[in-house]
């Protein structure tokens, strides 16, 4: 370990000695600092991307089985409410039934005899 970083300093003294060989150095210190920046920006927007699309779907996926729920609840309330029609429309029905079985007139009126 010690000599690695003996031969590390060695390095940056070299470096330090010679000004053009510094400056293509920092040079390419820095494009690969910016190119890991560029990379990491990419993939934050990848992912944020990513992230939206999959937001989408759920709350697609939400509206439809919320709309599913409604339609369920929907149908739910229909079927009783037909219920309470057809209940209703047999009552009229036997109602109207006894009324025709029954003569209009009375069976000692004039016309009748």
């Amino acid at each position: 370990m010690k000599a690695m970083l003996g031969n590390l300093e060695s390095l940056i003294a070299k470096l330090g000695e010679k000004e053009k060989l510094r400056n293509s150095a920092v040079v390419v210190v820095a494009i690969v600092l910016v190119a890991q920046m560029y990379f990491v920006r990419e993939l934050l927007a990848a992912e944020l991307l990513f992230g939206l699309g999959f937001a989408i779907l759920l709350a697609l996926g939400g509206l439809l089985y919320a709309i599913g729920a409604i339609s369920e609840r929907g149908l739910d309330w229909a079927e009783a409410g037909v219920r309470v029609v057809v209940d209703s429309a047999r009552r009229g029905y036997a109602s109207l039934e006894d009324i025709t079985r029954k003569p209009f007139r009375h069976p000692r009126s004039e016309s009748a005899q």
